[in-house]
């Protein structure tokens, strides 16, 4: 039976979200400090960056990827870099076309997420480190300075095109 709301049509199906599998596509961890034979003592300065992909697989299913790299550092000493593409494959159903992007860029990295924090977490201590403990990362505001980067090239593109 459809669902019905109180005039008996029928209510909009609701957004689906399956995720089929999750998996690292790709890792690299350069552990620098220890291959060189140097000491990692004293508190060092950690650097994060974060990269969304997301392709369609065909039909209803999607790959998005987290592509993360840290960057770990002791005053100018490189200690270790790790390098980690971390992806999901998802079935979504009864998601507009107009919202398909923020939700394949906000809402399936949200989903994978906390397994990659795992992983970025035993690896570092697997290193001979203390546990990189990933910070919760804000996907929306992620999506919205990757748009407005977005925006932003395509202002310069026009007025370059339009001073040619």
């Amino acid at each position: 039976m459809a669902d019905e709301t109180s005039n008996g049509a029928e209510a909009p199906a609701l957004p689906k979200l399956q995720i089929l599998t999750q998996y690292v596509r790709d890792m690299s961890f350069e552990n620098i400090a220890v291959q060189k034979g140097l000491a990692s003592e004293g508190k060092p300065d950690i650097q994060v960056q974060v990269n969304l992909d997301a392709k369609q697989r065909g039909g209803d299913r999607f790959e998005v990827s987290i592509k993360l790299t840290a960057n770990s550092t002791i005053g100018e000493n490189p200690v270790f870099i790790l390098e980690i593409d971390y992806a999901g494959l998802f079935v979504i159903q009864n998601v507009p076309k107009e919202q398909l992007h923020p939700f394949l860029m906000i809402e399936c990295p949200r989903q994978i997420f906390p397994f990659l924090r795992r992983i970025v977490s035993d690896v570092t201590r697997d290193g001979g480190y203390p546990p990189l403990n990933l910070e919760p990362i804000d996907f929306i505001g992620l999506y919205r300075a990757g748009m407005a980067r977005q925006a932003e090239l395509q202002k310069e593109k026009e007025e370059v095109a339009g001073s040619a």
